[in-house]
């Protein structure tokens, strides 16, 4: 599972979540440390309003919480959705000899990310193409 400092960092980089079924999130509230929740049509389901997106929690009756924004949630993406998100930059994964994970991506040329998670790894690689087309407002004439 990725980091949650790396899952951070992609949505301080500005990678956005539309929830789905089989998404993993986080709740940014004292209290839920550690907790790993998944979106379910079941148990907890998005909800689109115009001020938000609202993730409600379903049957869970014996639990105060009955929704938390996506603002206070962290989504945690799997690989393979990470994997979708650098597109045509994406290359190859590979195991390495020291149980680590390779992630190559073609960004100005060939560049590998390693982690020991394979997740992990798309996501440095995901920061490294965000990052490459970040706009800095003030240079814009």
């Amino acid at each position: 599972m990725i980091s949650s400092e790396l899952a951070r960092a992609l949505r301080t980089a500005g990678v956005r979540w539309a929830p789905v079924t089989g998404d993993r999130f986080r709740i940014e509230r004292e209290g839920f440390d550690g907790d790993v929740f998944t979106v379910s049509d079941m148990t907890i389901e998005a909800h689109e309003y115009p001020g938000g997106t609202v993730l409600g929690f379903n049957g869970t009756t014996e639990w105060a919480l009955d929704s938390v924004s996506v603002d206070d949630s962290l989504w945690l993406p799997r690989e393979d959705q990470l994997r979708e998100l650098l597109r045509g930059t994406f290359r190859s994964l590979r195991r390495t000899a020291a149980s680590r994970y390779a992630v190559e991506i073609e960004l100005g040329g060939p560049r590998v990310f390693e982690d020991e998670a394979a997740e992990n790894a798309y996501a440095e690689a995901l920061l490294a193409l965000v990052s490459s087309v970040a706009v800095d407002l003030d240079d814009l004439d």
